[in-house]
């Protein structure tokens, strides 16, 4: 009798059975589903390009407007930032290269008089440095809001409510616990990881 149940099982699981032909379904594959509901899916592409094209549009695609207003202010910084240290890097090439050459007449602004000609090579070299530090930064800004709109697209959809949970415990052997023992009886410990969605 178990030869036979064990004859019938291997049958079973070597065997493939259909109930219906994938012919006999005739199904058009062109077919287009379409959602019930009427919402259309958000896009993570879609916010990407929209920051690509302007910085902070993929934040409020996104929903998260006062993301869109850090992304803004961030690009007025860099850019302030960007502005002064070019004025400044200017003034101090202009009065160098006056002093460096030893020209006559005017000089180009009131730093010639001011500095020496090591200062303001030294000064020229600051400000050089703090506006291609500047140029960087906000190039690193612009791929910042690029990311943080396509990782937000992904995540737009993320379950965050309050009833998620995770719990943890330590499981003890119920008979050894009550004090009850049995001579075949061995005692374990572990953890237990619970997710209640």
């Amino acid at each position: 009798m178990v030869g036979l149940l064990i004859s019938i099982f291997l049958f079973l699981t070597v065997i493939r059975l259909n109930a219906q032909n994938a012919d006999s379904l005739n199904l058009d594959r062109n077919i287009k589903i379409h959602d019930t509901l009427g919402l259309k899916p958000h896009s993570p592409h879609k916010a990407t390009l929209y920051s690509a094209v302007l910085p902070g549009l993929g934040q409020a695609y996104n929903k998260k407007y006062w993301k869109t207003g850090a992304v803004w202010a961030g690009f007025g910084v860099f850019g302030y930032f960007i502005v002064t240290n070019n004025n400044e890097y200017r003034s101090f090439r202009d009065a160098y290269l006056y002093v460096s050459k030893g020209e006559q007449g005017d000089p180009p602004n009131d730093l010639v008089d001011r500095y020496t000609e090591d200062q303001l090579l030294a000064q020229k070299d600051y400000y050089q440095r703090n506006l291609e530090l500047s140029i960087i930064f906000s190039v690193l800004w612009y791929i910042v809001n690029i990311v943080d709109a396509a990782v937000d697209a992904h995540l737009y959809d993320f379950n965050v409510d309050d009833n998620l949970s995770l719990g943890i415990s330590c499981p003890r052997n119920a008979l050894n616990y009550r004090g009850l023992s049995m001579p075949d009886l061995k005692t374990y410990s572990g953890l237990t990881l619970k997710i209640k969605l």
